[in-house]
């Protein structure tokens, strides 16, 4: 099995939560290790350097540092300015007045406190993990561009269950999550066993008194024993749905890729999961390195959605949740990847997946926009927007799910206000047939970020009359998310994965 990045990329990289600005939203992209980050571009660069002047300038007048500012909502609000500004279009609806008066980003805040966000996508690292080759890209980075990172790499600490924690439920406006994990042909590389995944489950929500974590089981189709450990999973684990990668191993070329549609390796598993009720299962698509067809040789068709339409039209009672929506790689050249899209109405593999409901006629396939948002958003607002629009026209707004791969690019915040404040422009809409996403809460909106996946996983969203369990809004987690808000609340603004080194 091949290490997180290559011995070439390791001297290409830094560690994000030092080696990038502590700016509300990324000002780069990030990597949770799979991948080789590309450099900030001049773009990414200017925004930053207008992020920074915005909250001299705010701050100042505010009585507030730049990092105070920068935690507040109005640095937020500051960010998204910046992108507009540099970026050059209105992809985020935010006013300038955020950005300097604290009572209307406060008055903004309340009015979407009751708003439902239900995350389908993320992940934390179990304690026992000890793998050296991923403390070791710390250590380097530290050795070689960074000294600041030294005393901050003998451990996966910002990675773990105690930060998670904080960043997903106390810094952020997530309601419910669903940990998720991901198999590799070295069963000592798993970042959570399967039974970690559930233990975390029963933590959390015994914690909380209410529904607050769901549950992965992972499985590896063709691996040796995996049917016995769905076996397992279905009478002990009893996951909230399953989750696999078609390309094997995460960091491949694996030995083990499968297809969705593979009659005999896949259609009993389909048979036992739906006779158990546990009829979800969420698949790894796209996100491969720019080199792809030569680092993944044999094996990148597998990440493409090339076996999802059969599947699906064979398995009705079965629901595909096609994770990062098969966004193809990632944006090494974020203007060209945009001029694609905009001569030719198509995203590589995005597109391939959202024509599916229509080419094979199913309903039961689901896009997950886990890290595909987050880093388009990033890389270049318009494709975002591209990237949204497509998944809603190909699946409607009732199909798409809110998912953000943290813990690894930190709280989830700044992705929830991007996805609040994204609105596909009129010269876009108009030209590719997008419909316009609405206002913070608007009715798309709210499927996206919850509605949809509270239908898919049967969520009891407020307690019945004398239900022995309270609601979400008034649990244990929400008492003390209340009074840390009262208190000194002091969101991070890190990512914890790693940027290319400047």
């Amino acid at each position: 099995m091949g290490s997180w990045l290559s011995e070439r990329e390791q001297r290409l990289v830094a560690g994000a939560e030092k080696a990038s600005a502590a700016t509300p939203i990324p000002t780069q992209i990030v990597s949770n290790g799979e991948f080789l980050p590309p450099p900030q571009s001049e773009t990414q660069k200017r925004v930053e350097k207008r992020i920074l002047e915005l909250a001299d300038d705010h701050g100042k007048r505010l009585g507030l540092s730049r990092r105070q500012f920068m935690q507040t909502g109005c640095g937020m609000a500051a960010a998204f300015l910046a992108m507009n500004e540099i970026y050059g279009a209105n992809v985020f609806q935010v006013d300038a007045a955020e950005a300097r008066e604290p009572e209307v980003t406060r008055a903004r805040a309340q009015s979407l406190a009751g708003q439902f966000i239900f995350d389908v996508q993320t992940h934390f690292v179990r304690d026992d993990f000890d793998h050296k080759e991923l403390l070791d890209l710390a250590k380097f980075a530290a050795q070689h561009w960074n000294t600041a990172l030294k005393g901050d790499t003998d451990s996966l600490v910002r990675y773990k269950f105690q930060n998670y924690v904080k960043e997903v439920y106390y810094d952020s406006d997530t309601n419910i999550a669903l940990l998720s994990g991901a198999p590799f042909d070295d069963p000592s590389w798993w970042l959570l066993s399967n039974e970690q995944i559930v233990r975390a489950r029963e933590v959390i929500n015994d914690f909380a008194g209410s529904r607050r974590l769901l549950a992965h089981t992972v499985i590896t189709p063709k691996q040796p024993g995996w049917m016995e450990e769905v076996d397992k999973a279905i009478e002990v684990y009893k996951p909230d749905s399953w989750k696999s990668y078609t390309i094997g191993d995460p960091l491949g070329p694996s030995k083990f890729p499968w297809r969705l549609d593979d009659e005999k390796v896949m259609y009993p598993f389909y048979e036992k999961a739906q006779k158990a009720g546990i009829n979800i299962i969420c698949i790894h698509k796209g996100l491969l390195p720019p080199d792809y067809e030569k680092s993944f040789a044999g094996v990148w068709e597998y990440a493409t959605a090339w076996d999802v339409g059969k599947a699906a039209k064979d398995w009705p009672g079965m629901t595909f949740v096609v994770y990062h929506s098969a966004l193809r790689a990632f944006l090494e050249l974020p203007e060209e990847a945009w001029k694609e899209f905009d001569s030719t109405g198509r995203i590589k593999w995005a597109t391939d997946l959202a024509e599916i409901p229509q080419k094979f006629g199913v309903n039961n396939v689901y896009a997950e926009i886990g890290t595909s948002f987050a880093n388009s958003a990033v890389a270049h607002p318009k494709f975002s927007a591209a990237l949204i629009g497509t998944l809603v026209k190909g699946f409607g707004a009732d199909h798409v799910l809110w998912g953000t791969d943290s813990v690894w690019y930190g709280s989830p915040q700044w992705q929830i206000e991007a996805m609040r404040r994204l609105e596909i422009p009129e010269d876009m809409q108009k030209k590719h047939g997008f419909a316009a996403l609405g206002g913070p809460n608007s009715a798309v909106k709210q499927m996206i970020f919850g509605g949809n996946a509270a239908r898919l996983y049967r969520l009891r969203l407020r307690a019945a009359e004398n239900a022995p369990l309270p609601a979400y809004s008034a649990d244990r987690l929400a008492s003390l998310r209340s009074e840390y808000e009262q208190g000194a609340r002091e969101p991070s603004n890190l990512r914890y994965g790693y940027v290319r080194a400047g």
